[in-house]
């Protein structure tokens, strides 16, 4: 039997199977081992083709653009770029990724345009394997969806989710130190939706069994999954929903901007909101003794002194003594700081080489 069987097989017997405390394990084991075969099988399937499509990133971010065809890819991001992608009324006018560029506040934003995904492409259908290997490098996602197609939105993330993606998500609170021997020892500093002897099934159908489980959150089965393959990815993502000029519609959810990328309804909101989502921060460089710079370096929340020094230069890493910070992110000001102090939007930094 070959692997796209078994994992059908797998699907059907999971979809058959009622959810409850006694079936637990058993649906725990046949999910964990489903994870594993379509690893496999991607895996094979990428050395038998390899990858046709890539993204070169470029800018302070980057955003990709992921819809149906035909939704107005291309028109949006004309829109918010001023880039001449081809817009026409026919499908799959998108052949590979096309890039433009939007800056707001200091920030350059990189938007691609990839060609559409359509249900099914996460087992394959219409380059969809290649398309989601692409969009994983992703910083954030649009999901673009048009105001007669709302249907999709749930197909997109179904495909994406498929894919590995995990959109507005962040990743599990579980560490799995592995050891030469003595068992599987799980301690939670929650309590558990799902049993120990579920979680213990899961790990040993990935052959763990000599390993330290610390769990700081209520997993579900898919979670747990996901911690341990350790290769999905984790990326903001907002639901845009276009040619709202043609139709009036109300969308529920925060993270859902409606637009009209034809006639520019909304779109000042939707540079606003990918701004705020992609969780940007200015740091002003100074140099020692001199004035503080007028123009921003842009980075992303959580970024330390040494993510500075590494976007501005390698070699600055190897050279740096320490650092100097005004603003919010120290108690007082000039604090002496080293390479691992987060900085706070709006600091001042000096750094000493």
């Amino acid at each position: 039997m070959d692997i796209e069987e078994q994992i059908r097989q797998l699907e059907e017997e999971i979809k058959r199977t009622p959810y409850n405390k006694a079936t637990e394990h058993h649906i725990g084991r046949l999910k964990a081992k489903l994870a594993r075969l379509k690893e496999e099988a991607e895996k094979r399937r990428r050395k038998s083709t390899g990858q046709r499509f890539s993204i070169k990133k470029e800018g302070d971010a980057t955003v990709v653009i992921v819809g149906f065809p035909s939704v107005g890819k291309s028109t949006l991001l004309n829109a918010l770029t001023g880039t001449r992608s081809e817009v026409a009324d026919y499908d799959f006018t998108t052949l590979k990724p096309i890039p433009g560029m939007l800056e707001y506040k200091g920030a350059k934003i990189q938007i691609i345009d990839i060609p559409g995904l359509i249900e099914g492409a996460s087992k394959g259908r219409g380059r969809g394997k290649e398309i989601i290997s692409a969009i994983r490098c992703a910083d954030m996602i649009l999901l673009l969806v048009d105001v007669f197609n709302l249907h999709q939105i749930d197909i997109l993330k179904k495909e994406l989710y498929e894919g590995g993606i995990r959109l507005n998500e962040s990743p599990p609170e579980v560490t799995i130190k592995k050891k030469e021997r003595g068992g599987i020892k799980i301690t939670s500093t929650v309590p558990l939706s799902i049993g120990k002897d579920a979680i213990m099934g899961i790990l040993r159908e990935y052959r763990i069994h000599n390993a330290d489980v610390l769990i700081r959150e209520d997993l579900t089965i898919e979670r747990l999954i996901d911690a341990i393959m350790g290769n999905r990815v984790y990326i903001p993502s907002l639901t845009v929903v276009n040619k709202i000029d043609l139709m009036d519609v109300s969308v529920e959810g925060e993270d859902v901007v409606c637009v009209s990328a034809k006639k520019g309804i909304n779109l000042d909101l939707l540079i606003e909101r990918i701004y705020k989502k992609l969780r940007f921060i200015r740091v002003f460089l100074k140099p020692p003794g001199g004035k503080a710079d007028n123009e921003p370096l842009i980075m992303r929340k959580g970024a330390t002194v040494g993510d500075v020094c590494e976007k501005l230069h390698r070699g600055m890493l190897e050279s740096f003594r320490y650092a100097k910070v005004w603003g919010k992110s120290v108690k007082f000001q000039g604090q002496r700081v080293g390479l691992g102090h987060v900085l706070e939007d709006g600091d001042v930094l000096t750094i000493y080489a």
